[in-house]
This record gives C-alpha cells, structure tokens and sequence, in this order.
C-alpha cells in the first residue's frame, strides 16, 4: 500500500503552500484534506457538546470548512491530484494529530501559520504541538 499524507487546511495563503508542497513531493501518496472548526472560536469549551454551540455559529464554521475543502479539492484537481477531505470539531492540533492516527496516515504536511478563524495554525501553537506529539514525520512549509 502506497503513503498516506495529510494536510492541514484552513484557507490561508500557508495551507495552500502546504497543498502545493504534498502534490509536489508525495506524487503518489494518497492525500487526505483536513480543516478543523475549533469551538473555542465561539467562546465554548472544546469538551461541550455540538448541540451547546450556537446553532448559527456552527453552520457557518461548517460552511466555510466545507468553502476551504472545496477549493482546496479545486486544486488539487487542478495538478491531476484526487484529494480526500475531512471536517472535524476539537482543538487543532490535538485533532490534526488524532485524525493521523486514526487514519494510519504516514506524514503530516501543514503550513507555518494559517490564518486567524477556523483553525489558527501558527508557528509555536498548532503546528509546534503537532510536531511535538504526532508518531509520523511532520512538515511545515513556510
């Protein structure tokens, strides 16, 4: 069975660096997209329950989660790439790291610092613990 490489998506100029970069090094891996909505975003704790968020709050993050996903698929179409997406709920990096274990992914492709909203990825936050605390190799694409 070939690779498996996961990206971590958010809409930012850096994650679409990061996508650029798994589609240019990992040709043919098998690619995984992966946007996470962060409920403290809302001012909710992450251990609360989906049904404690506001209702408008969430159908617009799971929108624009998809939004991302969408163009992301857009682009990875665009390099003859077929892109598999996923949108979960938790703590970025905690869930970024989860979802690789959980999916026996091989490697972890995210960008240094994403931008402020859906998922913060950020250089000494998210992509730091990532690194930190995931079992496979993990790049971060400046």
């Amino acid at each position: 069975m070939g690779k498996t490489v996961l990206v971590a998506i958010d809409g930012s100029p850096q994650s679409d660096e990061a996508l650029d970069h798994a589609i240019e090094e990992f040709p043919e891996a098998e690619l995984f997209g992966l946007t996470v909505i962060d409920p403290a975003e809302a001012g909710y704790a992450v251990e609360g329950a989906v049904a404690e968020f506001p209702q408008g709050w969430y159908e617009t993050a799971e929108d624009e989660a998809h939004s991302v996903l969408d163009e992301a698929v857009d682009r990875a179409a665009e390099a003859g790439v077929e892109l598999q997406t996923a949108s979960e709920i938790g703590r970025p990096a905690n869930t970024i790291v989860t979802f690789a274990d959980e999916h026996d992914i091989d490697h972890i492709v995210m960008g240094s610092h994403g931008r402020t909203g859906m998922s913060r990825i950020l250089l000494g936050s998210v992509a730091e613990t990532v690194m930190r605390r995931s079992t496979v190799p993990v790049t971060v694409v400046r």
